[in-house]
């Protein structure tokens, strides 16, 4: 079995096969709580958590487990660490735990988890699995974190705000605001705005991949050598 790289786990995780903008997996939480920057990373560090250790663990149960029961072991693996993210969340973020809500349990059958599970985490080894969830959840998070923010940014005109529910009372002064007596769009932080959001992404790394083929196949492509012409010269004797 050929194993890819740690470099094509990386590429592919956050920008070629990214679970948000080209899967379109986890599209619930993804849209549910990106209304703000702190929902968002929240929820991404979650997913980035019980990701990274699902896939450990099933790529070490992987020789041990019978294919008959091989989908309910690995659900019942990723409710486990979920269950213990979520007591992490009520003990340490106890506010931004209810502000997220069903979001929190929902990890459990989340399409990216299940899918890197079954479809990577059980075909390799232990370390390139564990790299894989890695990859795969920072680029589902990092989408979810710039749908957050721009969606907090176009909203309420300001960044950062209420960090202190998941860093404490040491980010409680890390808010930016970038528009000063800003009046507010309700539809920013609206359901619909993050589906119109999350259009805009799709279609900008669309265009970005575009222009990066059209690039690379002008590269590729030989430059046709000049073609060769000849002058004739005609004098006129008197």
């Amino acid at each position: 079995m050929n194993h890819p790289s740690y470099r094509e786990l990386s590429i592919n995780g956050l920008w070629k096969n990214n679970p948000a903008l080209v899967q379109l997996l986890g599209l619930c939480p993804l849209l549910g709580v990106s209304n703000s920057t702190v929902n968002a990373l929240g929820l991404g560090l979650a997913t980035v958590l019980v990701l990274s250790c699902s896939n450990i663990a099933v790529s070490l149960v992987r020789g041990v487990t019978n294919t008959a029961v091989r989908l309910p072991v690995f659900v019942m693996i990723i409710a486990a660490l979920t269950t213990c993210i979520e007591l992490l969340m009520q003990a340490f973020t106890y506010e931004l735990y209810q502000i997220l809500g069903i979001f929190i349990p929902l990890i459990t059958t989340n399409c990216v988890i299940l899918g890197r599970a079954d479809g990577f985490a059980a075909r390799h080894a232990p370390l390139l699995a564990g790299f894989d969830g890695l990859m795969m959840g920072l680029g589902f998070a990092a989408v979810l974190v710039v749908l957050g923010g721009l969606r907090e940014l176009l909203g309420t005109g300001a960044l950062f705000a209420n960090m202190q529910l998941l860093f404490g009372p040491l980010a409680s002064d890390w808010q930016i605001v970038l528009i000063g007596d800003y009046k507010g769009f309700l539809l920013a932080i609206l359901p619909p705005g993050a589906f119109i959001v999350l259009g805009l992404l799709i279609a900008l790394k669309n265009r970005i991949d575009e222009h990066l083929a059209e690039r690379a196949n002008k590269v590729e492509q030989p430059q046709a050598p000049a073609p060769n012409r000849r002058v004739r010269v005609t004098g006129v004797i008197e």
